[in-house]
């Protein structure tokens, strides 16, 4: 799926968002590891992370050639600092109507409205692919990811009281959040 756009950030600066290419994959898995250090926001920890090069460029292979999915990658003064994607959520009658997405960003470029770029980004691709329901899952304490979301539309439906256990034996809730198309 194809996705092009550019934007002023709040500092003035120009973000560019587009859409991969397998030639990304190196660059992205690099910026997806360093993010996955960076928080305890994300799925999985640095050191649990499988992919190589070869794999990440296969998958935004299959990303570029869709129809309904898409990763779209966010530059700023030339350098990737972040990106996010919609998956479809299945493609059986029932569930075909779905989405979910995901965002990472840099810590250093956090606070700059990347991330609200990101996921206008996601809408957006999202209603162009037809579906009906955009929904993701973020850390309850993320207090900044909720109120963006909130602000853009985004309502609650659930919770996970225990939706992530960190290696310190912590467990961090999850919110279940959902955008009607």
């Amino acid at each position: 799926m194809k996705y092009e756009n550019r934007t002023k950030l709040r500092d003035g600066r120009e973000l560019v968002l587009r859409s991969c290419t397998p030639d990304d994959a190196e660059a992205l898995l690099k910026v997806f590891i360093q993010t996955l250090g960076e928080t305890d926001n994300l799925l999985i920890y640095p050191d649990e992370c499988e992919y190589t090069t070869e794999s990440e460029a296969q998958f935004l292979k299959g990303k570029q050639d869709s129809e309904r999915e898409c990763e779209i990658l966010a530059f700023l003064d030339g350098r990737l600092v972040g990106t996010a994607g919609i998956t479809a959520v299945g493609t059986q009658i029932k569930r075909r109507h779905r989405a979910s997405f995901g965002v990472c960003i840099l810590k250093e470029f956090w606070g700059l409205g990347i991330g609200e770029q990101l996921v206008r980004a996601c809408i957006d691709s999202a209603r162009k692919a037809g579906y009906i329901q955009l929904e993701l899952d973020v850390v309850a304490d993320n207090a900044r990811a909720l109120a963006l979301y909130k602000k853009l539309g985004f309502e609650e439906y659930g919770r996970n009281p225990k939706g992530f256990l960190l290696r310190t034996g912590e467990y961090k809730e999850l919110v279940y959040m959902k955008k009607e198309l």
